[in-house]
């Protein structure tokens, strides 16, 4: 057994999409590479919401820790990778107790994941999209906008070239096929990436029917040198629970009603969605970012006041020391999503340590 002490001390590098940060090499034991990762961010929230009081919130939970071993093995990689943090699947601020929830635990074989982790619509979106601060559903107008529908219990991604199929556990729990998703990523030497990608999953339309519904969506982000732009648009159908919008506004996967993926005939509604984002660094330290999106139903329930849902967020970071953000973000959306998060502005503060 050996122990890279450098390592320890310096080689930070960057990590997986899974917890967007960096990890720290901790050394190699037996040919295999173990890696701790994650970070600690503290934030403090102003909510000025439509037809409210306003008030201000503040937590640590969304700080993470994540566990990486890699090794390989008869000539195959084998990845190990585990990450919690301390949501708690809670929503009350008022008890600072939180427990450790679980993110992601998966195993990664050459080309071949499997556990839980990201399903393919937020491949198809996240790493084309720009830097915000809000945990809240971060890709809303696109086909990977909820935050309630994004890390299943179960997900298998296949992964040749810039391909990705992706098999993921049903959220209609009758269904006789997983919820899928084919993509393919292109790349450039320029430092230009494009998506096209394809969902498809049966919905549930009453208490014993079902119908399957498929949506396409196209990704990029265009680089030009200090300042980037990023698009994303999709439209389809069956994919509302992970876009979060549908029939009743705000959707979750708690019940077929609150799913909002189909109207008051059962007939499937038809959703679709657009963002467009530009990021600039005004220095080795400062950078900022622009991004709008709106997400709209063909049809919604009496009770929903509006059938589109728009959201725009306006941040800067500064990177105080490497790996020490300082951050600031206004965002505005239209409607209520998930819970602390009302329709209205809010201002959020942030300081965030990544390890």
């Amino acid at each position: 057994m050996r122990v890279n002490k450098n390592n320890i001390l310096l080689a930070i590098a960057l990590s997986t999409i899974s917890c967007k940060g960096y990890s720290l090499e901790l050394g190699e034991f037996d040919g295999t590479k173990v890696s701790i990762g994650g970070y600690i961010k503290a934030e403090g929230i102003f909510t000025d919401p439509d037809g409210g009081d306003r008030y201000f919130d503040s937590s640590a939970r969304q700080s993470r820790v994540n566990l990486k071993i890699d090794k390989e093995v008869k000539g195959h990689d084998v990845t190990a990778f585990v990450e919690g943090d301390f949501w708690d699947n809670a929503t009350d601020a008022s008890d600072t107790s939180y427990a450790m929830r679980l993110r992601h635990a998966y195993i990664k074989v050459d080309d071949l994941t499997f556990g839980q982790t990201w399903t393919g619509q937020f491949y198809a979106n996240a790493p084309f999209d720009v830097e915000i601060l809000d945990f809240y559903g971060t890709g809303i107008g696109t086909v990977s906008g909820s935050g309630a529908v994004v890390r299943p219990d179960l997900v298998v991604h296949y992964t040749p070239g810039g391909w990705r199929f992706s098999l993921q556990d049903p959220v209609y729990d009758d269904a006789d096929l997983p919820d899928m998703v084919a993509s393919y990523t292109y790349r450039t030497e320029a430092g230009h990436a494009f998506n096209a990608a394809v969902t498809g999953r049966e919905v549930q339309t009453d208490i014993d029917d079902s119908e399957f519904g498929a949506a396409v969506s196209l990704a990029g982000k265009l680089n030009f040198g200090d300042t980037s732009l990023a698009l994303s648009g999709y439209t389809g159908t069956g994919n509302n629970v992970y876009s979060g919008w549908g029939y009743n506004g705000a959707t979750n996967p708690s019940s077929i009603a609150a799913r909002g993926e189909v109207d008051a005939s059962g007939d499937l509604v038809s959703t679709t969605g657009f963002s467009t984002g530009v990021s600039h660094r005004f220095s080795d330290k400062l950078r900022g970012n622009i991004r709008y999106a709106q997400v709209k139903a063909d049809e919604v329930a009496p009770s929903v006041p509006d059938d589109t849902l728009e959201k725009i967020n306006v941040n800067l970071i500064y990177t105080y020391l490497p790996n020490l953000d300082f951050g600031v973000e206004w965002r505005d959306r239209s409607a209520f999503t998930m819970p602390l998060r009302p329709g209205g502005q809010q201002v959020e503060v942030m300081a965030k340590y990544r390890f």
